[in-house]
């Protein structure tokens, strides 16, 4: 194990490291990804888009796994600032490796568990919050580890501004179904579907994972599903 690899600790449900790093994404662990991450050791700037050097505004990704949605959007809009969360090592590593070879200046990171960063980000700073394939834990008896809960989305809400954007996909029917029935029981968030191919089809832009297309090939069907702040 590298000493880029030892560096994080922390509770998190599921394992953080898969494949040795290579030596280019160990070296980016030590000299790339400090000048990106977030430091939540020190108060969060009032307005986010301090962190970057010209956003006109600020979205997240959780869990971004290997960062093919969030390099895209990172390239596709230069002019926001894209807060990427991983806990995953490797997932961040290829994150890294990623904006390296971009040049990316528009993306910051943190390398841990989403949970731990919401109430570090002020209030109404952001214009988008994406949870993408987030882990099922399809087990009843777990699905107390699932990221959708009330209290987490009352937190996003917390965070989203007005009119700002929760969106979601999934393969899994069971966890669609469960993060339909909490949103809109919500009286912070309204669904934005007006038909079906709302659900079915992804929104504009979106950037198709690897994971999309595996889970394309096993016949599983995603779903994606766009919530508004009220």
């Amino acid at each position: 194990m590298t000493d880029a690899e030892k560096k994080y600790t922390g509770a998190f449900f599921g394992r953080r490291k898969g494949h040795a790093l290579k030596p280019r994404q160990a070296a980016l662990f030590d000299a790339l990804l400090p000048k990106l991450a977030l430091d939540l050791t020190a108060p969060a700037p009032a307005d986010l888009r301090k962190l970057f050097d010209n956003a006109s505004d600020v979205r997240l990704e959780s869990g971004f796994g290997g960062g093919e949605h969030l390099i895209a959007e990172a390239c596709r809009q230069p002019d926001v600032g894209f807060i990427g969360v991983e806990p995953f090592i490797n997932g961040m590593a290829k994150a890294l490796a990623a904006i390296d070879d971009r040049k990316l200046t528009n993306i910051r990171l943190y390398h841990g568990d989403t949970t731990d960063i919401l109430a570090w980000l002020p209030a109404a700073s952001l214009s988008r919050f994406d949870l993408l394939y987030p882990d099922p834990w399809p087990k009843r008896r777990h699905w107390k580890r699932r990221f959708v809960q009330d209290k987490s989305i009352a937190a996003i809400a917390r965070l989203l501004r007005t009119g700002g954007e929760f969106r979601f996909a999934s393969d899994i029917p069971d966890y669609v179904s469960w993060t339909l029935a909490r949103l809109m029981r919500s009286p912070d968030f309204e669904w934005t579907a007006e038909r079906a191919d709302d659900w079915r089809k992804p929104w504009p832009h979106f950037f198709s994972t690897r994971y999309e297309a595996k889970a394309k090939r096993e016949g599983r069907v995603p779903c994606y599903l766009i919530f508004r702040k009220n």
